[in-house]
Formats: C-alpha cells, sequence, structure tokens
C-alpha cells in the first residue's frame, strides 16, 4: 500500500468518526430529559423538591446490595405543600405497615443509599412510628433544623418487635450541625429527656452490615 492510499484511508476514517460523534451529539441532544416536579399555579412552594421511596424486605431470606437496590421502589416526587398532602393523603401510614418495610422520604436527586455522611437513630416501641414519622417529616418539610441543605432526608423502619425513624445528613463531622438536628429531633418529637438518641456514621453502617451479612460492600439496607 502505497503513502498516497495510507493517508487517503485515514482522511476517510476521520471523516467517518467525525460523522459518527456528530450524530451522537445530535441524539443526546435531542433526547428528552426527565422533567422535575413543579408546584401548581396558586400552589405553596417547598424549599426544596422531594420524593417518596418504599422498601420491603422478606424476613430471613439472605440480604445483599443488589437486592436492596432492587427493593426499595420509588412512590412520587412533589414541589409544593399542596402536593405532599396529595401524597401523603392517600399513603398507608407506618403503624399500619407490616413485616419489614420501610419509607423513605429524600430530597430529589437523593436516593437513599449508605455513601457520605451519617444519620440520628430513634427506637421506638409499637405504636409511636406513625404519629413521629408525621411529626419528623413535617418539620423537615418546613425548614425546621435549620441547618441548609445538610439535610438529604428520613426513614421510617417498621420492625416487628420496634419501630425505627432516621433523619440522615451529609457531614458526619461537623458535630455542630449534627447537635442542632439532635436537638431539634427531641423538640419536634418531644422525646422524653432519657430517650436514647444515636449517631452512626454511614461508613460505620456498612461496615456493620458487611460484618453481619459477610458481604465483601454494601451501600443500602437495615
Amino acid at each position: 500500500m502505497t503513502i498516497v492510499e495510507t493517508t487517503t484511508r485515514t482522511k476517510a476514517h476521520r471523516k467517518t468518526v467525525r460523522r459518527k460523534k456528530m450524530k451522537t451529539k445530535t441524539r443526546n441532544r435531542t433526547m428528552p430529559r426527565k422533567k422535575m416536579v413543579v408546584p401548581g399555579p396558586g400552589e405553596h412552594p417547598l424549599q426544596y423538591n422531594y420524593t417518596f421511596w418504599y422498601s420491603r424486605r422478606t424476613p430471613g431470606r439472605p440480604a445483599s446490595t443488589q437486592s436492596y437496590e432492587q427493593n426499595i421502589k420509588q412512590i412520587g416526587g412533589f414541589a409544593s405543600v399542596e402536593q405532599f398532602w396529595r401524597f401523603y393523603s392517600h399513603m398507608i401510614r407506618p403503624g399500619d405497615l407490616t413485616g419489614h418495610s420501610d419509607f423513605h422520604l429524600f430530597k430529589e436527586g437523593i436516593k437513599p443509599m449508605w455513601e457520605m455522611g451519617g444519620k440520628w437513630i430513634i427506637r421506638l416501641r409499637k405504636g409511636l412510628a406513625s404519629r413521629c414519622w408525621e411529626n419528623l417529616i413535617l418539620a423537615m418539610l418546613g425548614e425546621q433544623f435549620m441547618v441548609g441543605e445538610e439535610i438529604c432526608g428520613a426513614v421510617v423502619s417498621v420492625r416487628f418487635q420496634e419501630d425505627i425513624i432516621s433523619i440522615w445528613n451529609k457531614t458526619a463531622s461537623d458535630q455542630a450541625t449534627s447537635g442542632r438536628i439532635r436537638d431539634t429531633l427531641r423538640r419536634v418529637l418531644n422525646l422524653p429527656p432519657n430517650t436514647i438518641m444515636e449517631y452512626k456514621t454511614h461508613t460505620d453502617s456498612i461496615k456493620a452490615w458487611v460484618d453481619f451479612h459477610g458481604l465483601v460492600t454494601a451501600s443500602g439496607g437495615r
């Protein structure tokens, strides 16, 4: 093959690659983007958009990161006070859930998976979950925690012997912020002074999950 032939083929190849790239860019630009939830006309917008999630695991079945990701289902999102109540008024209350079930309410764009940060955990005797969950999420939506963008979301976990509520934040090392979240939790839930509250980093949660289930990696589940 001559140098001229080689050069011609190389130029042709480059043109083909450029055409493919242009088609890809055009295709990407025309792909429909997922629409964000927006407040309706005359509605009262929240400071952040939120998404409800639900998960359920069969007791006794081996858990894994993959099964956790498969089990967690998105219910829907909202951007205003009115949209929240339309969702919430049709949802079953935590006290009426059975088995190993969880409700998650997280800011839009944040999936309830263990990453950085941590969470405050409160263990409840049976019968208190519905009231505490409602008070917690109303305080979160109303920005009562006063910690800016630190709050990620909240979870209520229904178990056989007890129920658990938790609120997640971004920065586990910020003691001032975690302290303010703790104090606000005590106030909005009207907790007795002797209530045990535990702060756990997501790193510790992952380690405990791995140790308990014998997994190499993990990123979610309780």
